[in-house]
């Protein structure tokens, strides 16, 4: 491939569409796919164990799971065990809750930098096979490790990648992990600021690491005949994005204005009716700095200038004719 690619698979896709998806990546020089979880439609970990179970040569994340619902201990022996199903290809996804599910389901973020340090941490002693005893603020432990009686426990290799947008969770990820894995929605514009941040806390780092890797999830339309159709696929998700996850409007330079009229228009949970009322306050050019869209051409340019900006491995999430905008990509990877 010219570049590096990955897939992002979620619960847009239906099931059968996920493992066809992870299948095409494995035999297509794919080098990763990424299982996402986020609203209360589908958990992650099944799917990435059946992707790691049907799959043979891609690496396999979590595209986040979030570091509240699981306590670290068991998040951190579901890795050992996915580890198990796929040696060496699994890689651990964890970024903070968004607001305002994690309220809405009684866990509220509350210092969501000085949370992901203390479960990070906590999960890496686990994965050297350390004992571990932690008391923090927000995770303790207490003289526990890996536990198997039957089979040795050893360490296992779990690359961390924090699902980070902001500059102060950017840094932690530079101090303490293997990897920033960064959302949709975010023009190439913002790395030059995100790898500052990044820069700062690598410059942290007490274990002689001199960088991180850098994925970047990026939705993807294309349509050769109808780019507008891909466009508008692409318009409805960041439509949804801004109507749900207002945080990202500040990421991606939507004015205030622009998202409380979208959420006047669209309510909790917004349906696909209330999207497509809302579509129209948003304009092309904005769409288009933020996602992959259009011609097949167009499409693979933008995921170009995301790796020329700094993203070593784009991850494509697949909108509107999800079969035709994979297979197009893929093959322009490839030409």
């Amino acid at each position: 491939m010219k570049i590096p690619l990955g897939i992002h698979v979620g619960e847009r896709l239906s099931l059968e569409q996920t493992y066809w998806q992870a299948e095409l990546a494995d035999t297509n020089g794919f080098e990763s796919v990424w299982v996402a979880e986020g609203r209360l439609a589908r958990d992650g970990i099944v799917p990435a164990a059946i992707i790691a179970s049907r799959t043979r040569n891609v690496k396999i994340g979590t595209g986040v799971v979030n570091n509240k619902s699981r306590n670290a201990a068991l998040m951190a022996v579901t890795f050992k065990t996915l580890d198990e199903v796929a040696p060496g290809r699994a890689i651990l996804g964890i970024g903070a809750w968004w607001e305002p599910l994690a309220t809405k389901v009684g866990q509220p973020l509350r210092k969501p930098v000085a949370s992901m340090r203390e479960y990070i941490t906590v999960l890496q002693r686990f994965f050297s096979n350390e004992v571990v005893t932690f008391d923090g603020e927000f995770v303790t432990m207490n003289d526990v490790r890996f536990d198997s009686m039957y089979r040795e426990n050893k360490p296992v290799d779990i690359p961390i990648y924090i699902g980070a947008v902001g500059p102060r969770m950017l840094e932690l990820a530079g101090e303490i992990s293997d990897g920033v894995h960064m959302d949709f929605l975010l023009p190439p514009s913002y790395l030059t600021g995100a790898r500052e941040a990044i820069d700062r806390g690598v410059a942290k780092r007490t274990d002689g690491r001199t960088g991180i890797d850098l994925t970047q999830i990026v939705a993807c339309s294309v349509n050769d005949d109808d780019p507008q159709e891909a466009i508008d696929a692409c318009k409805a998700f960041l439509t949804l994005y801004l109507a749900q996850q207002p945080h990202i409007a500040e990421h991606c330079g939507v004015e205030r204005e622009l998202v409380d009229r979208i959420q006047e228009v669209a309510g909790w949970p917004a349906t696909p009716a209330d999207i497509k009322r809302a579509m129209p306050l948003v304009p092309n050019h904005l769409v288009q700095n933020v996602t992959a869209c259009g011609s097949t051409d167009d499409a693979f340019e933008k995921l170009l200038s995301y790796h020329e900006a700094g993203v070593r491995c784009p991850i494509i999430s697949t909108l509107g004719d999800k079969e035709r905008t994979l297979t197009r990509l893929a093959q322009a990877a490839k030409d």
